[in-house]
């Protein structure tokens, strides 16, 4: 029998926080392990309970959820390793600030708090096997932002090691940078050039001529 996903709930408000552990609860294969209600708690339990999956509120007292994603994202287990919680944002913000700033910093997914209950769920078990979520309005918001611009050095050469078959671990290492990082810009790729895929992404880079050369 499969593992349950293992995920802790922060949000900086008792009775929200009260009310998602209660949805989650009632499904089997996911184990709710505990409860922050700010981000440097947050940070704490991630560190101690080791979770499959944070589900984060965005403004919070202490410190906030993108400084707490920075910290679980970088933090014991390697940035970006096997163990890191993969955590997903879960706000009533949709700005393409806030947006942003969480992927930057490292967020699975972007999740809204009107989000019915089975898409919830959805996303935190396609989360916790590593799938990005985005709610559609934000999925829009973030392609939207950077559809039609230009790809920058950095995401050239993220993209050229994607054409010789690295893994997004190997590449940070490669470049010194996190796999967060790198997750970001290969998003950001994605919605430049349109694509929905790492080898589509190579494919469109090389005939729009980014990737010419060694």
């Amino acid at each position: 029998m499969t593992a349950a996903v293992r995920v802790l709930v922060v949000d900086d408000h008792p009775v929200v926080r009260s009310g998602i552990i209660g949805m989650l609860a009632a499904e089997p294969d996911l184990d709710v392990v505990g409860e922050a209600g700010d981000g440097e708690q947050a940070v704490a339990l991630a560190a101690e309970l080791r979770p499959d999956v944070v589900l984060m509120d965005l403004r919070m007292p202490v410190l906030d959820g993108v400084g707490a994603t920075s910290a679980i994202v970088g933090g014991p287990g390697g940035a970006g390793g096997r163990d890191v919680p993969r955590v997903v944002v879960l706000t009533t913000y949709e700005t393409d600030t806030d947006i942003l700033r969480a992927v930057e910093a490292g967020a699975t997914g972007y999740l809204l708090k009107d989000t019915p209950r089975d898409e919830l769920v959805a996303g935190v078990r396609a989360a916790a096997r590593g799938q990005t979520v985005l709610a559609p309005s934000v999925a829009t918001r973030l392609v939207t932002s950077v559809r039609g611009g230009r790809l920058t050095d950095r995401e050239v050469e993220v993209l050229r090691l994607v054409s010789r078959g690295r893994s997004n671990a190997a590449i940070g290492r490669e470049l010194f940078i996190t796999e967060a990082t790198v997750k970001t810009h290969l998003l950001r790729s994605f919605a430049k050039l349109d694509v929905d895929d790492r080898t589509a992404a190579v494919t469109v880079a090389m005939q729009r001529g980014y990737l010419t050369g060694p």
